[in-house]
């Protein structure tokens, strides 16, 4: 009996090892989820290079997705998209530069949608995300994918954003999915302070065929078969968060001295702003979806924000300093 006690509690243990470990959807405590009309947004892509996927990859007489067009993709988030198809690949590009600062760096919308009956699932489409610094030699992020692979996802199935991470679509429209070009420091033949493109491929979610893998070797499973016009990734936009502009880092302050802390944070947040010699800051505290949460101005060299009454999760601190510098910085209450 005692065996079969154990046996039990281990089987319970590894049941719980494979839930989800990830982001949750937006609107969700926890979630990273960036909405469309976040202040941290410094820019969009400008240009959409389009390479269209089949409706059904298994079926190419079917024809290729033809929803939307390349201009689309260009500009602000506003459910306005263009379909991807079956392994199709947008690459977008900018006025400026995106560069690697504090925190995420860009972030990519699409339209996917909740499930009326809970708000942690949703209907989603994904896409692989590449970069590149010369616009030849792409490199991937690394994706993960923790999605159930028995039963093939369908037309009228839901999934839970809390089993995706670096994968595109993971975020319901007008909530960007972020992502942070730190990850992939040290890659040979990209410069993570300077990247010019953005590649979006579409994931085949098919478990029978012509799937698409993760990082970890992992079938990638999503609505499949779609066989229609407006069939695989539907890209609305890509948003930026750091840029490159005059050979400095938008949303990085340039030899200023400001410290926030504790970071993460409970009850307070401190903010040691030795510009204000320099003039008068202004301090903004906003959630994952761009709200403001606090709106003030930085008189004095401490000043402490009361953040009692904060969910947990994550927020963007927003400073302008006296000199004209700005500071971004991810903080965290725990």
């Amino acid at each position: 009996m005692l065996k079969v006690y154990y046996l039990g509690v281990l089987l319970v243990l590894m049941a719980l090892a494979t839930q989800a470990q990830y982001a949750p959807q937006a609107g969700v405590p926890g979630s990273d989820a960036i909405g469309a009309a976040s202040p941290q947004i410094v820019g969009w892509a400008t240009q959409c290079y389009l390479q269209r996927g089949f409706m059904d990859i298994a079926n190419p007489g079917l024809g290729y997705a033809s929803l939307g067009d390349s201009s689309l993709a260009i500009g602000p988030a506003n459910l306005d998209i263009v379909s991807l198809g079956d392994s199709g690949v947008a690459t977008l590009t900018f006025s400026s530069p995106i560069a690697n600062g504090a925190g995420p760096d860009f972030v990519v919308f699409e339209n996917g949608f909740l499930d009326p009956a809970n708000d942690s699932l949703a209907f989603l489409e994904l896409a692989f995300v590449e970069v590149s610094s010369d616009g030849v030699h792409f490199y991937r992020f690394s994706a993960t994918s923790l999605s159930q692979t028995n039963v093939q996802i369908g037309n009228n199935d839901y999934m839970n954003a809390a089993n995706l991470h670096n994968m595109a679509g993971k975020y319901i429209g007008m909530y960007g999915t972020p992502f942070d070009l730190a990850d992939l420091a040290g890659t040979d033949g990209l410069n993570i302070g300077r990247v010019t493109h953005v590649r979006l491929v579409d994931v085949v979610g098919s478990i029978a065929g012509h799937s698409g893998y993760d990082s970890a070797g992992r079938m990638v499973n999503d609505p499949y078969p779609t066989a229609f016009p407006s069939c695989g990734f539907d890209l609305d936009a890509v948003g930026v968060i750091h840029q490159v502009v005059n050979n400095s880092v938008s949303g990085l302050a340039n030899n200023t001295s400001i410290n926030i802390y504790p970071n993460p944070f409970s009850d307070e947040l401190i903010i040691n702003n030795q510009e204000a010699k320099n003039g008068i800051c202004s301090v903004t505290l906003n959630d994952m979806s761009g709200r403001v949460l606090v709106n003030l101005k930085l008189e004095n060299i401490l000043t402490t924000i009361n953040t009692s009454q904060l969910p947990l999760g994550l927020y963007y601190l927003n400073i302008s300093t006296g000199n004209g510098a700005q500071w971004v910085e991810k903080v965290t209450k725990q």
